[in-house]
C-alpha cells in the first residue's frame, strides 16, 4: 500500500516509519528463527550464528534509537510547527537513519572484535547452539552491554519523557479534545516502555526466570514475546492505524482492494 502514495516518502515522519516498520519485522523474523534453533538444540557453525545474531541485534538496538527520533520530530512538529520544515527535510531524516545504524553497530561491533582477539581458533570452527552468549562468551562482553545499556537508557529516556510531556501540554491548550491528546500520548508511552525492556534484558530475565522455576523453555518463551514481540506488534497500530493520515489511506487501498476483488468475480 504505501508504495502507492507519494506522502509516505515525503514526509519525515512516515519515513521514520516505514524504517521502523521494515527493521522489527527483520528482528522478529530473525529473532524467531534463533528461538526456534534454540528450543530444539539445533547446532549450527560459528560463521553462520555470527550473521543472524549480529543483523539480529542491530535491529534490536535500532527500534529504541528509532522511536526517540521519531518523538522528536513529533515534539518538533507540534511545539514548533513554523520549524518543522526546515528542520526535518528528507535528506536529514535519511542521514538520521544512518546515525542510528552506525551507533548500533559501534554499540554491537566490539562483541565480533572480542571474540576475534580473545577465543581460539577452534572455537570458530566449532557448531553450537546459537544464541548471543554462546556466539560471544567473554565475560567482559556483559559488563560492556550491562554500561552501554545504562548510559542509552537515561541518554533516551529523558528526550523521550520531555518531549512527551511538552506535547501533552501544548496539545491540551491548542485542542479542546484533550482526553483524545492523552490517550494518544499515553499509549506512546506504554510503546517506549516496551521498547527500553532492549536495555533491562538480563535484570528483565532473570525476573522472568523466577516466575518459571521449573521450565526454563517457558521462561525463555515468555522473555521472548515481552521483549522481542510485544513491543513491535503494537507499533503499528500506535504510528500507523491511529494516525489519521495513514488511516485515510489505508480504507481507501482496502476499498479499492475490495472493488477489484467484485469486479474480477
Amino acid at each position: 500500500m504505501i508504495s502507492k502514495y507519494d506522502i509516505f516518502y515525503l514526509n519525515p515522519r512516515y519515513i521514520l516509519f516505514i524504517h521502523l516498520v521494515v527493521n522489527d519485522m527483520i528482528q522478529v523474523m530473525l529473532s524467531l528463527i534463533l528461538f526456534v534453533m534454540s528450543a530444539n538444540l539445533h547446532k549450527i557453525s560459528f560463521s553462520i550464528c555470527c550473521i543472524i545474531i549480529l543483523i539480529t541485534l542491530f535491529a534490536t538496538e535500532n527500534t529504541p534509537l528509532n522511536v526517540a527520533c521519531m518523538a522528536i520530530e513529533c515534539y518538533i512538529a507540534v511545539c514548533l510547527p513554523l520549524r518543522h520544515s526546515r528542520i526535518c527535510t528528507i535528506m536529514k531524516t535519511l542521514m538520521l537513519i544512518g546515525l542510528i545504524w552506525v551507533t548500533s553497530m559501534t554499540v554491537v561491533l566490539p562483541d565480533l572484535f572480542v571474540t576475534l582477539v580473545t577465543e581460539p581458533l577452534d572455537f570458530f570452527h566449532s557448531q553450537f547452539v546459537c544464541n548471543r552468549v554462546n556466539a560471544f562468551p567473554n565475560t567482559i562482553l556483559d559488563q560492556k552491554r550491562y554500561i552501554i545499556h545504562s548510559v542509552f537508557l537515561v541518554i533516551i529516556w529523558f528526550p523521550i519523557f520531555y518531549t512527551y510531556f511538552r506535547i501533552l501540554f501544548t496539545a491540551r491548550a491548542a485542542s479542546k479534545d484533550s482526553k483524545k491528546a492523552r490517550n494518544t500520548i499515553i499509549l506512546h508511552g506504554f510503546q517506549v516502555l516496551l521498547c527500553m525492556t532492549t536495555y533491562v534484558g538480563p535484570q528483565l530475565l532473570v525476573v522472568v526466570q523466577r516466575w518459571f522455576l521449573l521450565n526454563y523453555f517457558d521462561s525463555m518463551f515468555a522473555y521472548y514475546i515481552i521483549v522481542h514481540v510485544l513491543p513491535r506488534s503494537i507499533t503499528p497500530i500506535i504510528y500507523g492505524v491511529r494516525d489519521e493520515t495513514f488511516r485515510k489511506y489505508l480504507r481507501r487501498n482496502i476499498m479499492c482492494e475490495c472493488s477489484f476483488t467484485k469486479i474480477t468475480r
